[in-house]
């Protein structure tokens, strides 16, 4: 693999927090949740009655027609990928006037879990009213690779369009591929990120009976506590987040504002348990260093860490005992999540966003609800508010079930 510099460009994204990157990063800076009570009918009856859902509704930035045709998962992929190649200035003119062949475009968008409220809906349909009544649109609709190749067609990428499908660590892996993908000469820019909508009771329930999320339904916004002693589980989100990824001597001779180089990625694997971390967090220290290598990065060049940290009892410490192995005791964390939720395969994607922006602006957006720590918290966290700091170099940690584990390193331009 050659070492091709590659830059970060563009940017998208739809949280529940904003409906856009900058609505999404002033939440976050401002310590703002996006969780809150489930309302629909089908919520009363579960032990999970809360979620982070999205700020913008689809379908108040897609026509009617079009929207019947995605999944919610591939609507929010597309909401991302356009505001992301907008932002790039690649939309300004057009794949012919900007001199990009279609042939050197590129995407790499995944789902931890695909268009399951399409499968789980048109079920229902079949049920009550039979074959003839269920939508022509269905498989386009639930396949995993529907977001990607909505973004490919609609920006006409004919360099691949991949999916990555690796649970709660799929947006941070489709990173990755799109890093390796521009350094093996395959494509010039590459859309990469991740997107997840599966507020759906039958997931939520799912997750329930494994324990994993929390049950504050009174105190929705105080749910998502990473790294507190009363933290009992994660906070489902949905969202989508988007990024343009470039070599860097082609964004430089078009005039492209770059936000970060994207150093580094290592990849690794558990082999340990299809849920449960690694208890030492070996497949994350392992990850950490690769990523550094990769980088050719030491651990004291990085000062800010965007951890995982998920709010779950196990997983929280074991990632600090992770960092402090592969990074050393002097970076400051933070986990986003406290504020949007778990977005499950999209959680990468916009974790990857807020690192950047934290480098581009000297600022740690902080952990809420962070009220008692845990004894075993050993790392220094921005609790509670916004920690202005310089930030040459920072690192994103994303972790999934089935024991993936994807560490991101990007540095100041």
């Amino acid at each position: 693999m050659s070492r091709t510099d590659v830059v970060v460009t563009g940017l998208g994204a739809t949280t529940p927090l904003g409906g856009d990157v900058a609505s999404t990063w002033d939440a976050m800076l401002a310590g703002r949740s996006g969780v809150s009570a489930l309302t629909q009918e089908w919520a009363g009856q579960l032990s999970v009655r809360i979620a982070a859902q999205l700020a913008v509704d689809p379908a108040n930035l897609i026509e009617r027609v079009k929207l019947r045709r995605l999944d919610r998962s591939e609507a929010m992929a597309l909401i991302a990928g356009h505001q992301a190649w907008a932002d790039s200035g690649l939309a300004d003119s057009g794949l012919a006037d900007s001199g990009l062949d279609p042939e050197r475009l590129a995407v790499s968008i995944g789902s931890g879990i695909g268009g399951a409220i399409t499968l789980l809906n048109q079920y229902d349909v079949l049920k009550e009213h039979g074959p003839r009544r269920v939508s022509p649109h269905t498989v386009p609709m639930l396949m995993p690779n529907g977001p990607a190749a909505w973004v490919g067609l609609e920006l006409g990428a004919q360099a691949g369009v991949h999916t990555v499908a690796s649970a709660c660590a799929t947006g941070a892996e489709a990173l990755a591929l799109g890093l390796d993908i521009i350094r093996s000469g395959r494509a010039d820019v590459v859309v990469a990120g991740g997107t997840e909508a599966v507020v759906h009771q039958l997931p939520i329930a799912g997750f329930a009976s494994m324990r994993a999320m929390s049950t504050r339904n009174d105190d929705p916004e105080k749910a998502s506590r990473p790294w507190d002693k009363g933290r009992d589980g994660f906070v489902l989100g949905e969202g989508a987040g988007a990024l343009v990824l470039e070599r860097a001597d082609h964004a430089a001779a078009r005039g492209a504002r770059v936000y970060a180089r994207f150093a580094g990625a290592g990849i690794t694997s558990d082999g340990y348990d299809i849920v449960q971390p690694h208890p030492e967090g070996l497949g994350g220290i392992r990850a950490m260093n690769m990523a550094l290598r990769d980088a050719d990065l030491s651990g004291s060049d990085i000062v800010h860490v965007n951890a995982h940290a998920t709010s779950t009892p196990v997983g929280d410490m074991a990632e600090v005992h992770g960092v402090r192995k592969a990074i050393g005791d002097h970076p400051v964390l933070t986990s986003t999540k406290s504020m949007s939720g778990h977005l499950l395969g999209a959680a990468g994607a916009l974790e990857s966003i807020a690192t950047i922006l934290a480098i581009r602006d000297s600022v740690v957006p902080p952990t809420i609800n962070l009220d008692d720590p845990d004894d075993g918290l050993s790392l220094d966290v921005a609790a509670h508010k916004a920690r202005p700091m310089d930030i040459p170099a920072a690192l994103n940690n994303s972790f999934g079930f089935g024991g993936h584990n994807v560490a991101l390193i990007f540095t100041r331009a």
